[in-house]
């Protein structure tokens, strides 16, 4: 059977602006596409239901006229095997109703392995849409020995093909000339269905279409239902017919008593025609050795090489968060404690002028001082990942990732929670073994995330009596957390394997991209968006918090004269505080840091809030406000011992390395094991955890006369 050739004469009129989504393999730099094309117009979201970012933005034709385009997840498939795909597939065949339905595609492939990127774009074109195919990374091509027949490759398909290295911008103006037409011509693409299969493609696409589809979108769904008879379903995505259901389970019932291997099939008879379709287009230079990644894998995913690498670029990260970071930290440290000062002289004494100082200054502002090395962090997450280095990263990691039970790919959800276990978590949704899934998402929070730096941040600078501190002692303090935090990760992903979880250590199959130079205006725009969610939250939850837990310990009343600390221990904050204070005095905390552990539930950097709007309120004989780090070094039990030693500093970040101090992080769990057990389990283990090491910590220290 030979599908029915879509009419070669033209696609309806943009009668309205057009939608174009975005489509194609990981790693074929589709998103630098995106950015390139749509630059600040852009907005990120989550589909609803399902833990998938959403990304939409708004490109501009050569006529000024606005196009909306949807940066849809990466994809090798529209046969789906994990939720990202699902929504791929469901947003093309327009089965989602919170995103309309894309009237143009453009399929990104990747030219140094387009036989394999063809196989998406050739589900893509039995959808019978304008289609658009960008040959990206044109210029690693060449590099390879590879040349595309680029107008061979337009006449067979019957699409435009528009040759493109959306890195350095080149290939994006003549992309646009081709977003703008207002018609563009349907494909020839035509490919014959093996007769074994064809009644049922039939069949089903008749029930389809008698639901309301388009034929071809009817035929083309047809198809993904018997490549893939486990067909993944998300949240928001709309259910197949029961009369479908019927027909699909027949023919997958008389094909299993045959013996018949109707996917393997289906999905033969598309690679032979495309294996026929790369002989025609791509020819050879005929270039042998070794190519320039193969030459740098050499080293970087070297047994011995490899670790050094792996060990000097995360060193590299942190000594950069501590000196590039220190110079405009110290300027808004300034900034923050010269508007406390202005207002405090401006303003006539009183509960509105402590509010202002007090609470919002001195919570949210002291948070806001840590934006610089959040970016930078940012800046090295998203370097790793555009360079390809976060592939080999992976690579080196599965053998140790093995002894624990887990393959590489879980690596990279890991090392995604080093910028925040959010997307570290939703990374999870790659994993194909739902119980390997689970053990990576209880262990993500494990991974130091950006909102445990300011705490970190804060604490070593209180470790230290003076400001002049080697900047290796405090990167080794730094490492040492992290590998903490990691340690911990594998440990529990070890024990969750050979008890809650048994299953068998997964084979890991992980494509190594090609080794490429960063946008740099992706990074920034990726940094701009990280760093502006850091502020909002700063000036939204954290600065509610920080005005919150003000009031706390600032009411009710006492007897004015009183001196401040008495007043901060007779609040309703003090009350909380002296409450929790004989769970956690075994720790070496008091009841003040208590108020901060518990502020912190809601985001861990609310700790550094919480604690400048208790212990920053300290002035000195002049009446200016005190650093945060100086009043956390004199604050003093009520028998004089100092509070913050390095015992206790030390132990207090242990704490946060260990303990789950995110809400956010916990509500996405929720929505990604779909589990209240998983989800409680995970709270329970993480805070029952940090409290028995922090407690065998801080006595054997006591115990050893450091405290």
């Amino acid at each position: 059977m030979t599908l029915p050739t879509p009419s070669p004469l033209a696609s309806p009129k943009a009668s309205r602006q057009p939608i174009y989504g975005v489509v194609g393999n990981p790693n074929c730099g589709k998103s630098t596409l995106f950015n390139a094309l749509t630059g600040l117009k852009q907005k990120v979201g989550n589909y609803p239901g399902v833990t998938v970012e959403k990304k939409v933005g708004t490109a501009y034709s050569q006529h000024g006229q606005p196009m909306t385009v949807i940066d849809l997840p990466g994809a090798y498939s529209l046969a789906a095997r994990s939720p990202d795909e699902a929504v791929t597939r469901d947003v093309l065949l327009g089965r989602r109703s919170d995103t309309p339905q894309p009237d143009r595609i453009l399929c990104v492939v990747d030219a140094t392995n387009l036989e394999r990127n063809l196989y998406l774009v050739h589900q893509v074109l039995d959808l019978g849409r304008p289609v658009i195919l960008v040959l990206n990374m044109m210029d690693l091509a060449v590099e390879a020995g590879l040349n595309i027949r680029v107008a061979r490759l337009e006449h067979e398909l019957g699409i435009p093909v528009i040759p493109c290295e959306a890195v350095n911008g080149r290939g994006i103006i003549e992309l646009k000339l081709a977003m703008s037409r207002a018609e563009l011509l349907l494909s020839r693409h035509a490919w014959n269905i093996p007769a074994p299969i064809a009644p049922a493609v039939t069949e089903l696409q008749a029930s389809l279409t008698e639901d309301g589809k388009a034929p071809l979108i009817a035929r083309a769904e047809a198809l993904l239902l018997l490549t893939d008879q486990d067909s993944v379903r998300v949240a928001g995505s709309t259910p197949l017919s029961a009369r479908t259901q019927e027909i699909l389970a027949g023919w997958q019932k008389r094909w299993d008593a045959e013996g018949t291997d109707w996917a393997g099939i289906l999905v033969s008879s598309r690679y032979e025609a495309i294996a026929q379709l790369t002989a025609e287009v791509v020819l050879s230079a005929g270039k042998t050795g070794p190519t320039p990644s193969d030459r740098i894998d050499a080293v970087v995913t070297h047994p011995v090489w490899g670790w050094l690498v792996l060990v000097a670029v995360m060193g590299t990260l942190f000594l950069s968060i501590f000196t590039f970071a220190q110079v405009p930290m110290d300027w808004l440290d300034e900034r923050v404690s010269l508007l406390a000062d202005w207002v405090k002289n401006a303003m006539p004494a009183g509960d509105l002028r402590d509010l202002i100082t007090d609470g919002a200054i001195a919570g949210a502002g002291r948070v806001l001082v840590f934006v610089p090395q959040i970016l930078i962090l940012y800046f090295f997450i998203g370097l790793l990942e555009d360079t390809g280095y976060m592939s080999r990263a992976a690579f080196i990691m599965d053998r140790l990732m093995s002894r624990v039970g887990l393959n590489g790919k879980s690596f990279i959800p890991l090392l995604s929670s080093y910028a925040c276990a959010i997307p570290g978590v939703m990374a999870t949704r790659t994993i194909e073994n739902k119980k390997d899934r689970i053990i990576t998402i209880l262990i993500a929070p494990l991974m130091s995330c950006s909102a445990r730096l300011p705490v970190y941040l804060l604490l070593i600078a209180a470790l230290f009596p003076t400001e002049n501190v080697p900047v290796l002692s405090k990167v080794g303090i730094m490492l040492g957390m992290y590998a903490l935090g990691t340690s911990a990760a594998f440990g529990f992903a070890w024990l969750f394997k050979r008890t809650l979880l048994k299953s068998e250590v997964p084979m890991m199959i992980m494509e190594l991209p090609p080794y490429r130079l960063p946008s740099l205006k992706a990074l920034g725009l990726q940094m701009m968006e990280r760093g502006w969610i850091f502020v909002r939250k700063a000036g939204t939850v954290i600065l509610g918090v920080s005005i919150i837990l003000w009031f706390l310990a600032a009411y009710p009343k006492m007897p004015e004269g009183t001196p401040p600390a008495e007043q901060r221990a007779h609040s309703y904050a003090g009350t909380v505080g002296h409450t929790l204070e004989p769970v956690i005095a075994p720790l070496g905390f008091d009841w003040r840091v208590g108020v901060g552990l518990l502020g912190s539930f809601v985001a861990r950097e609310v700790f550094v809030s919480a604690t400048g709007v208790i212990f920053g309120v300290e002035t000195d004989p002049k009446g200016d406000t005190l650093p945060l780090r100086v009043a956390l070094q004199k604050a003093r039990w009520p028998d004089g011992r100092l509070l913050f030693t390095p015992l206790v500093c030390i132990n207090l970040m242990i704490y946060y390395v260990l303990a789950m101090q995110c809400l956010s992080t916990t509500a996405i769990v929720k929505r990604e094991t779909n589990s209240w057990g998983w989800t409680l389990f995970q709270q329970f283990y993480l805070t029952a955890t940090a409290w028995l090491v922090c407690f065998a910590v801080y006595q054997l220290g006591r115990a050893l006369g450091w405290g």
